[in-house]
């Protein structure tokens, strides 16, 4: 047989679909990759983010700066030996972080796109769930202590002692508001309802509450205002995921309604990775900079407001913000994979996990 008789696979209508399946699913693959790749170093960025604040771990930036890398400023003082072995650690903390979604993503290689999303939304709205359920708490907890306090109260029931660490915000903190954190992590992991309605409700209670009490009994407090704050700030952000999911976002156009699906899924898959996630990033990254950062600062700092009976939850509002970063840089993630899927008209499936 001569060389112009051997059969060219490559020109078979077979071979063309088997080289386009295969192309279509390192597509998938690389695209799930992104996506859990993303939700991942966002969680290793919030724990060295608490090692840099409260265990001064030199951090990525100070740590290539010590190096001399990327044309970063030097340093006006050189790492120690123990610095520099912190670093490496989170250096490679971030690169094994990016390697455990990719092998997680190839272990799991017969998972669709349509399921990775789903994974992702639920974990987003348990977040948003343990969120509520503090605030809900804390809100409650806080302001039966204010009114104690501001009331003289609070000493025959607890004692002097305890009464003063109380109206410390950093005893408050540590010993009020993160075991209610921890509760709420607990409840959320049993209670599917997000409780947006019911928020909402509270909030105005507690603003009902602040109008009888002044024009009835004239009686008003500065905590009865936190209160309200409190409560709607967690509303207005938290929501802001859930809403995502839902398709619950006014889109203020009047192009996009006229799209059809592909169209629509080619516009949220580009807008997700040119302003969807860079916002989230952008929020994370200027609030958590450093310690004197706008996150940062009043969060580990146990800010309260000036008021001396209001309710000490001044840090934890700030925190509402790293809380919207957060979980709409999870739930884009998964709106991302939620629209490849449509663009490669994958069947459509239930991907929220969290309908309630």
């Amino acid at each position: 047989m001569s060389a112009s008789d051997t059969i060219d696979t490559n020109n078979l209508p077979n071979t063309a679909l088997n080289h386009d399946a295969v192309s279509q699913r390192v597509i998938v693959l690389a695209i799930r990759t992104l996506a859990v790749s993303i939700v991942a170093v966002m969680l290793l960025f919030l724990i060295n983010n608490y090692l840099n604040v409260r265990h001064q771990w030199p951090g990525l930036p100070t740590f290539f700066a010590h190096h001399g890398w990327f044309d970063l400023k030097a340093l006006s003082a050189p790492l120690t030996k123990a610095q520099v072995t912190k670093g490496w650690f989170q250096l490679i903390g971030y690169l094994g972080a990016i390697a455990l979604a990719a092998l997680y993503v190839l272990l799991t290689h017969k998972r669709t796109l349509r399921e990775d999303s789903a994974l992702l939304s639920g974990f987003a709205a348990y977040i948003i769930r343990a969120s509520f359920w503090t605030v809900f708490i804390i809100g409650l907890a806080d302001i039966v202590i204010s009114f104690l306090r501001v009331e003289e109260l609070l000493s025959p029931l607890v004692g002097e002692e305890m009464t003063e660490a109380l109206g410390r915000s950093q005893y408050r903190g540590v010993y009020v508001h993160y075991p209610v954190l921890l509760l709420s992590c607990v409840i959320a992991l049993f209670n599917r309802s997000l409780g947006f309605i019911w928020l909402t409700l509270l909030v105005v209670l507690a603003e009902f509450q602040i109008v009888i009490s002044r024009f009835v009994f004239s009686y008003e407090q500065p905590f009865m205002g936190d209160l309200v704050r409190f409560w709607y700030a967690a509303l207005f952000l938290f929501a802001s995921a859930y809403t995502l999911a839902h398709e619950g976002h006014v889109r203020v156009d009047v192009l996009y309604s006229r799209f059809r699906k592909p169209t629509k899924a080619w516009v949220n898959s580009v807008g997700t990775l040119l302003l969807g996630l860079p916002l989230g990033w952008i929020i994370l990254m200027t609030g958590m900079w450093d310690k004197t950062s706008s996150i940062n600062s009043p969060l580990f700092s146990f800010e309260v407001s000036q008021s001396m009976y209001g309710l000490y939850v001044k840090y934890l509002m700030v925190g509402f913000l790293a809380v919207y970063a957060v979980s709409m840089i999870v739930q884009f993630s998964s709106y991302l994979l939620d629209n490849v899927a449509d663009i490669r008209e994958e069947p459509d499936a239930d991907h929220l996990a969290d309908k309630s």
